[in-house]
């Protein structure tokens, strides 16, 4: 009854009550994102009648693919991907909406103490202190850590320490015990089983990362694509976002 109501309450609020013309959308979403976009297709898919196939990749990556003229209904990637595929003309601009805001977040094994990273100073410590520490090389979060560390002056000492991947699930190193601490977007950290958050960048190291939403410049299904991009901005899809660990645009 609950999930009824809920698809209800979207289709209401998305102008849908059953789409005699059902399309099917292409999407690439970004990592970050992943997780409130497969709890919330089976929602819009519902309540709409549209059929969602889902692309999920490291957001340099399908800003590549887009600049290649992959055909795409809909992205929603960080706000300097859009704008770089934008400028290549692959987008219906004015379909651009914020989505929602991620942080980066620090993880560790299920269990393991919780280090300190309330202030510079202690987080400067804890990635001095710790063995080995997980990051992506290409993900926004990876690239942001970096620099973070050429700033504090540890880069070299990182990266001599680093368990890396493109992009991905970079707690899987700490769940098999393989690096002590996992970098990335909180709401990539939260649902990995068997790691704990241990909280975000402190204010003066961190980085806002906006994800925004357009549809394809060629896209054939552009009212459809626009419906979807309106079903994440309404209170139901908000609510799933911060469960994720996002903050609605």
């Amino acid at each position: 009854m609950k999930n009824t109501f809920a698809v209800g309450l979207v289709a209401l609020a998305i102008g849908m009550g059953g789409n005699a013309s059902a399309a099917e959308l292409k999407l690439l979403i970004s990592n970050g994102m992943k997780e409130a976009v497969h709890d919330l297709a089976p929602q819009f898919e519902r309540a709409s009648g549209h059929k969602l196939s889902i692309r999920y990749g490291t957001a340099a990556f399908l800003q590549r693919d887009m600049e290649a003229s992959e055909n795409f209904d809909v992205t929603v990637v960080p706000a300097p991907s859009i704008a770089a595929v934008a400028k290549a003309g692959k987008l219906d601009i004015s379909t651009r909406s914020d989505i929602a805001h991620s942080r980066i977040g620090i993880a560790v094994r299920k269990g393991a103490p919780k280090p300190d990273i309330s202030t510079v100073e202690a987080f400067k410590r804890t990635m001095l202190n710790a063995k080995a520490i997980a990051y992506a090389t290409v993900g926004t979060s990876g690239v942001h850590f970096i620099a973070v560390c050429e700033r504090l002056g540890i880069a070299n000492e990182v990266k001599a320490k680093s368990k890396t991947l493109p992009g991905g699930v970079l707690a899987e190193f700490v769940v098999k015990g393989e690096a002590e601490l996992a970098i990335q977007q909180i709401s990539e950290l939260l649902p990995v089983e068997g790691v704990e958050l241990v909280g975000p960048f402190p204010a003066e190291l961190q980085l806002v990362t906006t994800y925004v939403a357009a549809t394809g410049g060629t896209s054939r299904e552009s009212a459809a694509g626009k419906a979807f991009i309106q079903f994440l901005k309404t209170p139901v899809a908000g609510a799933v976002l911060k469960a994720k660990g996002l903050d609605p645009g």
